[in-house]
């Protein structure tokens, strides 16, 4: 039977509708006639209603395909259908009257108002009884999903009511937290204590739960659905009605918090200086361009007029969207922007570039950053952020450019990761380079700027964080003593332009980032900004969980701006230098050698061992890690 069902076509099914109304219709106006008790008898004034009949049934198969009522789906058949059926009687009760009077048969017009009122009735019931057939015969004939729903309001008994009408899937049950409700009956069905849901997932077969509950806030529901899904219940949550048509997020609730709201202190003004001006109809270089502070130095170069703007990136992905955004910010400037797919390890590239466009200034900041990635592949991150620095800025001597900037890291101050010991060894390879450029007098001006991390850059801690809130939770800590300097990159950005305006050869910049700021405060920041409370021990209901995962490799508790401890300040207020010990010409050609060497023989050690002979501070660490 079911699946004779499912072979109708749908002119099969409207053709089955219009012979079910038209018998409909006959049975109507025999009750009619009866309800009336005419003289005469049923059977005389059917007689004499035969005339009338073919009038009816055609004008009624006319109205009916018409107004779609032969064509609606039986699990459809709600109130707008119950409407057209009301103008589709109306349209044959119409007929009925006028044809009667035309062949003047005299019927009283009570037959013909019982009669559409009958029609009317038996189509609405027929197609209820229709779909309670259809479906039980699915009931009957195929395996239904039986759901449990959580929450027995509003949203819960009208998903109730969707759900009969639905073919595969049973409504059992609810859960709710309310009291008042437990163990009474809503939507006829019955009401237990969320306590109990193991046993009546099991006592009732329970495929699957439905989250219910869309005024919940979002780390509530996720708390509930790890719950069940422990309880090997599959779950799916109900969006709100705001949800469904637009009004409110899907997905991502949260609203949207700016990162300096994360400084607890006040942002670097956002002037530009004179100084800055050295970047004027300049054509500049951006290495990483289409990273997050590469992209960021884009901007805000636009923004200082340059002629033309390189963009040099390895992630075809990044450069695409830096292209298209920066040509948009470009319109109506006349600065040419130029996107270079590539990478700065490829010195015939590099060179080819650097002499086709004319480049002046090169920024750099490409660098592979992500501390637990570079520590599992030492030899990418190496080669990728010291050979692809020396590369970039023995092409930018030998073509002239005027200044090189460095971005660096304060994790290449006595580092414990490899990441942090690669910026070191480019640190240490553009202040050989600045000591030889200052012995040839008028060559490239070569200097670095060196920060903290930088709230909302990619893999940065606060898009983490929100991430996870977003997901419910838990927010994950390594420590809950670590702490870390932090700035937003758009004040990263300008004073690392304004450090390389000032710059005169050789210097380290340091960027004043203000005090630590403790990553667990900062978890607990994000999740009271976005309206949710911390649970722990002390709050055990709240909606949102920190959990320590303790430190990764190479990681370290409190991270240092500088080797010496001596900051020296400049004409800027937030801009520091320092003096720091580089390696002579001939240590850095023996370092960068074997580290070639380990590069060409796939040797992670030996690069390793590379690393703990020259960078400063590394060893030890190495000799801590491996005794704790």
């Amino acid at each position: 039977m079911l699946n004779l069902i499912k072979s109708f076509s749908k002119r099969q099914k409207r053709g089955i509708l219009l012979t079910l109304d038209s018998v409909l219709v006959v049975l109507s106006i025999m009750f009619a006639i009866v309800a009336q008790a005419l003289p005469g008898g049923l059977l005389e004034n059917m007689i004499a209603y035969i005339p009338v009949l073919p009038y009816v049934l055609l004008v009624g198969i006319g109205v009916s395909m018409w107004l779609g009522v032969c064509s609606i789906q039986l699990n459809s058949y709600e109130t707008a259908a119950i409407g057209m059926t009301g103008v589709f009687a109306m349209f044959l009760t119409i007929t009925s009257i006028v044809v009667s009077n035309v062949l003047g048969l005299g019927m009283p017009l009570g037959v013909h108002l019982v009669f559409g009122a009958a029609f009317f009735s038996s189509v609405v019931i027929s197609r209820a009884v229709l779909l309670q057939l259809v479906l039980a015969i699915y009931r009957r004939s195929t395996s239904r999903c039986r759901v449990l729903i959580y929450g027995a309001g509003t949203t819960g008994t009208q998903l109730v009511s969707a759900l009969r009408g639905h073919e595969n899937i049973e409504p059992v049950a609810f859960v709710d937290d309310n009291a008042a409700i437990q163990g009474l009956s809503v939507a006829q069905l019955p009401v237990y204590n969320p306590l109990r849901i193991a046993d009546v997932a099991r006592d009732k077969k329970i495929d699957r739960v439905l989250l219910a509950v869309p005024s919940l806030s979002l780390p509530k529901q996720a708390q509930i659905a790890r719950r069940l899904e422990k309880m090997g219940l599959e779950v799916q949550t109900l969006p709100s009605f705001a949800q469904l048509i637009g009004e409110e997020a899907l997905v991502d609730k949260l609203t949207p918090l700016s990162a300096q709201r994360f400084l607890n202190r006040a942002e670097v003004d956002d002037t530009i200086t004179e100084t800055t001006a050295c970047y004027t109809q300049k054509v500049v270089l951006v290495s990483g361009a289409g990273g997050s502070i590469g992209a960021e130095l884009c901007r805000q170069v636009l923004e200082r007029r340059p002629k033309k703007l390189v963009l040099f990136e390895l992630s075809e992905f990044a450069l695409y969207n830096a292209d298209m955004e920066l040509r948009q910010l470009s319109e109506n400037r006349e600065i040419e922007i130029v996107p270079v797919l590539g990478s700065i390890t490829d010195a015939r590239q590099v060179r080819k570039v650097m002499a086709d466009h004319g480049v002046q200034i090169v920024l750099h900041a490409a660098a592979y950053k992500h501390v637990p990635l570079v520590e599992a592949n030492p030899l990418a991150g190496l080669v990728n952020n010291v050979f692809g620095t020396q590369t970039l800025a023995e092409q930018a001597a030998k073509a002239g450019v005027e200044r090189f900037i460095l971005i660096s890291s304060d994790k290449a101050v006595r580092p414990t990761n490899i990441m942090g010991a690669s910026k070191r060894l480019a640190e240490l390879v553009i202040q050989d380079m600045a000591r030889r450029s200052a012995t040839k007098g008028g060559g490239t001006i070569f200097s670095m700027v060196r920060f903290g991390n930088v709230l909302g850059s990619s893999g940065s801690v606060v898009p983490l964080f929100q991430d996870q809130l977003s997901r419910g939770g838990p927010l994950t800590v390594t420590d809950k003593l670590v702490e870390r300097y932090f700035m937003t990159v758009q004040e990263a950005v300008r004073l690392v332009l304004q450090a390389g305006a000032m710059a005169q050869g050789g210097e380290v910049f340091v960027l004043d980032m203000g005090k630590p700021v403790s990553i667990y405060q900062l978890a607990r920041q994000v999740i009271e900004s976005a309206g949710y409370t911390l649970r722990d021990e002390d709050n055990p209901d709240g909606d949102i969980e920190i959990e320590f995962t303790g430190l990764r490799a190479g990681e370290k508790m409190v991270e240092e701006l500088t080797l010496s401890g001596e900051r020296f300040p400049t004409q800027h207020p937030k801009i520091f230098s320092t003096r720091e010990e580089g390696l002579s010409e001939i240590e850095i050609a023996s370092a960068t050698r074997r580290l070639r060497e380990a590069f060409v023989a796939s040797n992670e050690e030996m690069a390793r061992g590379v690393v703990m002979r020259w960078v400063e501070g590394y060893a030890r660490h190495a000799r801590e890690r491996k005794t704790s």
